[in-house]
């Protein structure tokens, strides 16, 4: 019985005696070598098996129910369309009809504001540089300071009444002073437009009024109306804040005297100004941390407001467009900002140098170590509701390659985790993407250790192979 069994195995059985043979000569070699075989194949699989794969806390947050916040219909808005952003990490955490293109009026001059700081930035121009006015500005009806042709001004006196009282005439000169005429301003606009990515956004002229309310000398000649959607409006303004930080120093202005013999100063349209707490007439209206940003009106418009407040370390831009009053559009802000700041805030989840769990190393061949740390790349700040546990936090991480060559350099980007949460009465869902990246530098080994970590290598595979015969 026994020669029939072995007659009918006997390949197999010569394999595992021929194992058993070159087993017991590997074990004949030190201890050390052997558990340093079995750690460094250990290594390889954990970090080879799977270059995209989500964590294990991604698995189990799909059965955990999401943050709940007000539904949109609770706020009660009467817009035509409105949007509410975080500017740094760019998270909208509102949006009505916000992708569509609806006259913005005198927000319009949000891109002149922006041009003509960017031009004072870049040394092209200075505050203090002088302003003489030409036919078109003093021509130019609807808010104004009533330039006349040949007056002479400042950039820094023009640029806060456009600012602050969204002066037309002051705007247009401010363009032809700039440009050499409005138009070639607006082209100037709207080329900075497409740079920014305003995907709705078109200027006819520089100050927001209808084609019709142009001087008709200075009217373009195509028949077209200046457009822009709520949520350009917002990232519009979120370059005007972060590229030019003093902005308040003009669009908190209450009050501007604009020429010494004026009787009375120019009034700040923006009545929700938190300085206006102090403002009998305005009591009602300010809203604490609001220093900006810009009103808006014509027929086809109806009220808009872009408005801007920081409060606790969080910034929020807001965009009401088409309110019905010049008081409806400061209610329906209050409502869109107090549903921001009484429902989120601003969390640092993980700070600049994180390890993610699962990804904590890369292999790196030829080098003088075999593996080097991964880390983020930054920290990972999100706009949370309040109260955020992180239990419902998705993470996904993904390695471009499993392998690195030395030399390596610090900060080399390897691969990339996504962290990403659904958040009860919000359509969209939250995301942020960081970059995993090399967290030092690994030089290059020598030929002779290369030389032994290529035996080591080769062991190590030779192990697996006979391990796996059993």
């Amino acid at each position: 019985m026994i020669d029939k069994f072995f007659t009918r195995n006997k390949h197999y059985c010569i394999q595992r005696i021929l194992g058993s043979w070159m087993l017991l000569n590997l074990l004949s070699l030190s201890a050390a070598p052997v558990v340093l075989l079995a750690a460094q194949s250990t290594i390889a699989t954990a970090e080879t098996t799977d270059t995209s794969r989500t964590g294990e806390s991604a698995t189990e947050n799909n059965k955990t129910k999401s943050d709940r916040i007000p539904s949109l219909e609770q706020l009660g808005l009467n817009v035509k369309s409105a949007v509410l952003l975080e500017p740094s990490t760019g998270q909208v955490l509102l949006s009505i009809n916000a992708d569509v293109a609806l006259p913005p009026a005198s927000m319009t001059k949000m891109m002149s504001e922006y041009i003509v700081a960017e031009q004072v930035k870049q040394g092209k121009l200075s505050w203090d540089d002088t302003v003489t006015i030409r036919e078109n500005a003093a021509n130019t009806i609807g808010s104004r300071v009533f330039l006349a042709e040949g007056d002479q001004h400042t950039v820094r006196e023009l640029y806060t009444a456009m600012a602050v009282g969204s002066a037309n005439d002051a705007t247009v000169a401010l363009a032809e002073h700039v440009a050499g005429s409005e138009q070639a301003f607006v082209k100037m606009m709207n080329e900075t437009a497409k740079k920014m990515g305003l995907k709705t956004a078109f200027f006819i002229n520089s100050s927001g009024l209808s084609l019709a309310d142009m001087p008709e000398k200075f009217r373009p000649a195509e028949d077209k109306e200046t457009v822009m959607s709520a949520m350009d409006a917002a990232i519009l303004a979120k370059f005007l804040i972060e590229d030019h930080p003093d902005f308040a120093e003009f669009t908190a202005l209450q009050n501007y005297k604009f020429r010494d013999r004026d009787d009375q100063p120019i009034i700040n349209n923006n009545w929700m100004l938190a300085t206006n707490k102090n403002i009998p007439n305005f009591l009602t209206y300010a809203y604490d941390g609001l220093d900006g940003l810009k009103t808006g009106y014509t027929e086809a418009a109806k009220y808009c407001f872009t408005g801007t407040a920081e409060r606790n370390g969080m910034r929020l831009i807001s965009v009401v467009m088409g309110t019905a009053s010049e008081h409806a559009r400061f209610k329906e802000t209050r409502k869109v900002m107090d549903y921001g700041f009484n429902h989120f805030e601003m969390r640092e989840l993980h700070p600049e140098g994180a390890v993610v769990e699962g990804f904590e190393h890369v292999q790196v061949k030829k080098g003088k170590v075999k593996e080097t740390k991964l880390v983020t790349d930054r920290a990972l700040t999100l706009v949370v509701p309040k109260g955020f546990t992180g239990d419902n936090l998705q993470v996904e991480a993904k390695l471009d390659t499993d392998t690195l060559t030395a030399p390596v350099t610090k900060d080399m980007k390897v691969g990339s985790v996504t962290y990403s949460y659904k958040i009860e009465g919000m359509s969209s869902i939250q995301s942020d993407k960081l970059n995993l990246v090399t967290s030092e530098e690994t030089e290059k080994a020598g030929w002779f250790k290369q030389f032994l970590d290529a035996i080591s290598d080769f062991f190590a595979n030779l192990f697996n192979s006979i391990k796996n015969l059993f």
